[in-house]
């Protein structure tokens, strides 16, 4: 069974809108009093001014890679970050490391590492799963390209983004 809900009844300045716009106008010209007495901001002249300095601690901004300090990558192509990534954005080729060489023992290192940053997500996913702490967020948000070939970064363009970042890397140390 329906019911009939009744309508209020509403006076000449409600069926009108009127308080309703002056309600608006209110707000509008307390912003604009604001502005105009200099106590808000009303945008920031981008390439001069940048929000670096505002950035909170926990920013998540653009993926890359890090070397030790000898020049070395701290990937070894475990491929965890590759599988967590939500839309796929990150492409591992791993290599074999010569029986030969005294690091043998890591067997793996990125012959291949893509991050197509039109894809990424910037959920920062790859940073946490990364065993050997390869993989950082830098506080980098104006990633910008003139093609879709030039979003698609490489192991070395995200090396050089990344940097050096010191300590011992478990794949590394010798003692291991």
């Amino acid at each position: 069974m329906a019911y009939q809900v009744p309508r209020p009844k509403l006076t000449f300045a409600e069926k009108i809108y009127l308080p309703s716009v002056i309600a608006g106008l209110k707000i509008t010209l307390g912003h604009l009093w604001r502005m105009l007495r200099g106590k808000t901001h009303v945008c920031m002249q981008y390439p001069e001014e940048k929000w670096d300095s505002h950035l909170p601690p926990h920013y998540r901004g653009a993926p890359t890679l890090v070397s030790d300090e000898f020049g070395r990558t701290r990937c070894v192509a475990c491929q965890l970050c590759e599988f967590i990534c939500p839309p796929r954005a990150i492409r591992i080729k791993p290599g074999e490391i010569p029986a030969e060489n005294k690091f043998a023992k890591v067997e793996k290192f990125p012959e291949e590492f893509q991050i197509d940053m039109i894809r990424c997500i910037y959920c920062g996913l790859c940073e946490e799963v990364c065993p050997e702490q390869a993989i950082f967020l830098k506080k980098e948000y104006a990633i910008t390209g003139t093609s879709r070939a030039a979003m698609m970064h490489q192991k070395e363009k995200l090396i050089e983004m990344g940097g050096i970042q010191p300590g011992v890397v478990n794949k590394w140390n010798e003692k291991k």
